[in-house]
């Protein structure tokens, strides 16, 4: 009995022990083990919120992903050009270390590797008296041969020229803007970066300002480049909120365009959606707080114009794009909700209207401008357009090959534009008496202050700045020559309806040509129409008078017979009558 009762006594107490038991076997385990396990559990945590795609990358053996294409069937621009492209109809394969969006992303606006090169700037004054940097490259400057070469380009009359819009608050010195215009002049062609209001170091002259829609400036600055390189063929390239434009600008204008052909990097389609995306997910709020910072630094370099046109306080305080749009946009374009500045600066409205060869490149991991926003079945309605997605490649970015030294959708950009000059589908422009603006409001004339792009701004002062890789030419450029006194009359027209429609007494925003009153757009048509009938088919009118005659007489002679019968008896002899 003694020693079952020691044995028993040697039997710790089942629960109040047991945590501190677990707590001692815990401490027995070494801390090295600790800071691996929460490594591992930190890394998949970064692997999912930066949606890095490594792993899969490393599976597929980096072969990379192929390009998923949108169009109409019956495209002719698809099956003449963008067939022809080896790029395009290739395999994009990303940066090993760069396997996410958003890596991808931030390293283009913080380090990009961009090419060394000095650009020339021409200062151009716009109608209303704003200023804009028109950053010039040629091949000259870029190539090994700058002796001779430089002739060559300026005294040849088929070199191509291309112009960029860039993104808002981008301007010519940003990374992806210098990938782009390095490599297209290195193809010989001439390429100007056409700098928003107030970027690339030019300061505001005017208080009409630019904003996701405004299409002014661009037009403005083509129809220059045009008219200055008339047997040129003209490109146009917008990135970002530029290619927003650019597809706004060519749904407006349709046929009415002079350029041969024009690509769209990354555009946000539809802002409202965009606006929404963007204050999602934890990561992309976190682009949100990052682009308001850019925007309050914008503001404070201009904070003169902002100050007396905006709500500056509201501008300090702003934690969003949102908020700063609600303070400073609304106000400054007299846009009644933010919400209906987003909706009506859109270019998705427009897609449908655009008449010239358009090539439109974006990602689907885009973590700025969302696939959601993609208009995928006006793409596909609009024989004139070609919309290349791809998996991966962040925004704007695309880097490709061990040292992330180069761009894909720069080169595939080149490549399209190149394969459309050898071809007969470059667009020739058509003169039409007005633009078609779908959606004429104060929103798309007012003033704005622009959306950064990568949250970083440029220096401006009051004078140019000159920077290691600009190089200066002080031109001053009079858009008001004799052939265009008749626009510009119209515009004055345009004014007027402007003014009164928005009641924006800040900002003079002049379009391209005076609209016309409905009822003629209605009846010519239907005026040429018949005139036409009538001269090819002089029978065929005699033969509708004559189906009217036969088709109408049995109701004709009824009523004849009702108002003249009484008349008829009494005249005919009353034999007959009776009859």
């Amino acid at each position: 009995m003694d020693c079952n009762c020691s044995n028993l006594q040697l039997i710790p107490p089942p629960s109040s022990n047991a945590y501190e038991l677990l707590l001692q076997a815990l401490f027995q385990i070494p801390i090295h083990h600790y800071a691996i396990a929460t490594a591992i559990a930190f890394t998949c945590f970064l692997y999912n919120f930066l949606e890095i795609h490594f792993i899969q990358d490393l599976f597929t053996g980096f072969s990379g992903s192929s390009v998923d294409f949108t169009y109409n069937s019956c495209s002719e621009i698809y099956d003449a050009v963008v067939s022809k492209c080896r790029i395009l109809h290739g395999k994009y394969s990303v940066t090993p270390w760069l396997s996410s969006p958003h890596l991808q992303t931030v390293f283009l606006n913080f380090f990009g590797n961009p090419p060394i090169f000095k650009y020339k700037r021409q200062l151009f004054n716009t109608p209303d008296g704003g200023t804009i940097a028109l950053d010039w490259v040629m091949n000259s400057v870029v190539s090994e041969n700058a002796g001779h070469m430089d002739d060559v380009v300026n005294k040849g009359e088929s070199t191509p020229i291309v112009v960029i819009i860039p993104g808002l608050t981008s301007d010519s010195n940003s990374p992806y803007l210098k990938h782009l215009a390095y490599h297209t002049a290195k193809r010989g062609w001439k390429v100007v970066v056409s700098n928003h209001r107030g970027l690339g170091g030019v300061s505001i002259t005017s208080d009409c300002f630019y904003n996701a829609g405004w299409t002014e400036d661009a037009r403005t600055v083509v129809n220059y480049v045009h008219k200055e390189n008339p047997r040129r063929p003209l490109f146009v390239i917008g990135t970002s909120i530029g290619a927003n434009v650019l597809i706004k600008y060519l749904g407006e204008d349709g046929e009415n365009v002079p350029i041969a052909g024009a690509v769209a990097v990354c555009s946000p389609w539809d802002l409202l959606i965009g606006d929404r995306f963007i204050t999602r997910k934890r990561v992309q709020k976190f682009y949100d707080k990052a682009l308001a910072i850019g925007l309050q630094g914008y503001a404070k370099l201009h904070q003169p114009h902002f100050s007396r046109l905006a709500n500056w306080e509201g501008i300090e305080k702003s934690l969003s794009i949102r908020d700063f749009d609600n303070h400073a946009t609304r106000i400054v374009g007299k846009y009644e909700t933010v919400d209906t500045y987003y909706r009506r600066c859109s270019s998705s409205t427009y897609v449908q209207s655009v008449s010239i060869p358009l090539l439109c490149i974006s990602a689907l991991d885009d973590p700025v401008c969302t696939r959601e926003a993609i208009p995928w079945d006006e793409c596909r309605a609009n024989k004139n357009i070609v919309l290349a997605t791809i998996k991966h490649g962040g925004h704007l970015a695309f880097f490709e090959g061990i040292t992330a030294s180069s761009l894909w959708w720069v080169r595939a950009t080149n490549e399209f534009l190149e394969v459309l000059l050898s071809s007969n589908y470059m667009h020739v422009q058509k003169k039409i008496s007005a633009p078609n603006k779908l959606l004429d409001s104060s929103i798309d004339q007012g003033p704005y202050v622009n959306v950064t792009e990568d949250g970083m701004v440029a220096a401006s002062n009051n004078e140019p700045t000159t920077t290691d890789n600009v190089e200066e030419i002080n031109v001053r450029q009079d858009i008001h020559h004799d052939s265009h006194d008749k626009v510009i009359e119209e515009n004055k027209q345009d004014e007027l309806l402007t003014k009164t429609e928005s009641g924006d007494s800040s900002c003079i925003a002049k379009t391209a040509s005076a609209r016309n009153p409905v009822p003629l757009d209605v009846i010519t048509p239907i005026k040429r129409y018949v005139g036409q009938l009538s001269r090819e088919n002089r029978w065929s009118t005699w033969l509708l008078v004559y189906i009217a005659i036969t088709t109408s007489w049995p109701l004709v002679g009824s009523a004849l017979y009702l108002v003249f019968g009484k008349k008829l008896r009494d005249f005919l002899p009353g034999g007959l009558a009776r009859r």
